[in-house]
Parts: structure tokens; sequence; C-alpha cells
């Protein structure tokens, strides 16, 4: 069993930046993978990016490539989403999962946090 809770969200002028906190807790194995999803209103759970929790290899989605990065602090365990330079679309909630596959499908995750919210005004 493994549990997730996030923390950081909150409201944000677009071009600023904020970092969520993923703290894991539980029967986290180094194989497992740790990545942050977000949902929009009225749009299907998108994945933002992903690491390997062993030696915190990294990959994100095309759209956040050049502004987000991911890292992870193993004596806290605590996986972070640094977000830089947000813009209105990269309003929603965000969850951070655990899984074993290395994979940007959501249904490859077993395990979810409940989610921060994430609003970025224009």
């Amino acid at each position: 069993q493994v549990e997730l809770v996030e923390s950081g969200g909150g409201v944000v002028q677009a071009g600023g930046s904020l970092r969520l906190s993923c703290v894991v807790s539980g029967r986290i194995l180094s194989s497992n993978v740790v990545g942050w999803f977000r949902q929009a209103p009225g749009k299907e759970r998108e994945f933002v990016a992903r690491l390997i929790w062993s030696h915190a290899a990294t990959y994100y989605a095309d759209n956040v490539q050049d502004r987000f990065n991911l890292s992870r602090d193993i004596p806290s365990n605590t996986v972070y989403l640094r977000m830089n330079s947000l813009i209105p679309q990269d309003t929603a909630i965000y969850y951070c999962a655990a899984g074993s596959s290395w994979s940007s499908n959501p249904l490859y995750y077993d395990y979810w946090g409940q989610g921060t919210q994430v609003t970025v005004s224009s």
C-alpha cells in the first residue's frame, strides 16, 4: 500500500511559478514510478511528468517540457513539481500517483493522492 499527499497548489498570475509537493509513504519500491497528472473541468485526466523513484529519471509531456521540473528528495520521501512560466491553460487539479509501469497512461497507476488545485489567472 502506498499513500500520496499533495500540497502547494494555489492561485498565481500568468508567468508566475508554483512548486507542488507530493509526500509518499508506505511500501514504495525503487522501481516504482511516481507521476503527476492534471485534470481541468470537463476534460480528461492528462499526463504531466513522471520519474522513477530509484534514480529520478524523468519524462515530461511536450506542453510542459520547457517549463516544469520534477525532482525528488529521498530522506523526506517527497516528489516536487516545480512549475514556471505558468499559463491559464495550466489551470487544473494536479494529482500525484504511483505505479509500476513507465507509462503516461493513468490506468497504469495504482495509487493516487487527493489532488491540489492550481489556478492561473490571466
